[in-house]
């Protein structure tokens, strides 16, 4: 208890009243939390600024519309997460190999399910992790499905860093891959996230064929040798497909294994 931020508690208290009212008045926060007046005044003021809270006309304070924008993001990942985990075990138990699920988070991918390699080996990859997406298969088939001219945006105002020892840090080199990946439907990284370690990577979409996240398998570089592959590649995609049926696809190419 200690360790926490005396001002983020206090503001949370305030936040945590509108769960039972829809709006409240300065000084109906200050009766209701118990906070100084002056203290009430200076956070609520901040939480106004960020978003968290609306003032209407009459003086009132109301939740903003950002949590509207993250109830709808947790509820969309979480959809996500229910639906495609009994298809990532599926995949699982069939190449034993680690699976991972990610989408996108502003400028970056970050992995909100896995499940673990059945290999004597450890990967450098957990819940919640963020990656850039020019750099690993799962982040980058999701950059190669973004419309083109936020593709280009991204290009053009980030520096491509050498993370591992296969990093792409050429940008002509990432355009090639990122056209060749919407064309196959697939992309593989060797060594770009973490030395030794490969991953094959394919699109998820909804009912409209917007991308909606990525799904991959991940595990030690030389069981993804390039003869060893296409099995493995027909194996995520059909996943990825079977995954945006769930969510309304209509593309009716067979998932036959």
């Amino acid at each position: 208890m200690q360790s926490k931020n005396k001002t983020v508690v206090k503001s949370m208290d305030i936040l945590t009243l509108f769960l039972t009212h829809s709006k409240l008045s300065l000084n109906e926060i200050v009766q209701f939390s118990g906070i100084p007046k002056t203290s009430v005044f200076r956070m609520v003021m901040s939480l106004e600024e960020m978003g968290l809270l609306d003032k209407d006309r009459g003086g009132k304070y109301s939740l903003g519309l950002l949590f509207l924008q993250f109830g709808h993001l947790v509820a969309e990942r979480s959809d996500i997460r229910e639906v495609a985990l009994p298809f990532m075990q599926k995949l699982h138990d069939k190449v034993g190999e680690a699976v991972n699920l990610i989408v996108l988070d502003g400028n970056e991918a970050i992995c909100i399910e896995k499940l673990d390699t059945k290999q004597r080996v450890r990967l450098n990859m957990a819940i919640g992790r963020r990656m850039p997406l020019y750099a690993g298969a799962c982040s980058r088939v999701i950059l190669a499905f973004q419309p083109k001219y936020e593709q280009e945006q991204y290009l053009e105002q980030t520096e491509l860093k050498s993370i591992a020892s296969g990093t792409i840090t050429g940008k002509e080199r990432l355009r090639t891959l990122l056209k060749e990946t919407r064309k196959t439907g697939f992309t593989v990284s060797h060594s770009e996230l973490e030395n030794y370690i490969s991953a094959v990577a394919a699109p998820i979409f909804d009912h409209k064929g917007y991308i909606i996240a990525g799904i991959s398998v991940a595990g030690l570089e030389v069981n993804y040798e390039k003869e060893l592959l296409p099995p493995l590649v027909k194996k995520v995609k059909c996943a990825a497909l079977e995954i945006s049926w769930k969510f309304g696809y209509t593309d009716k190419h067979l998932c036959l294994d």
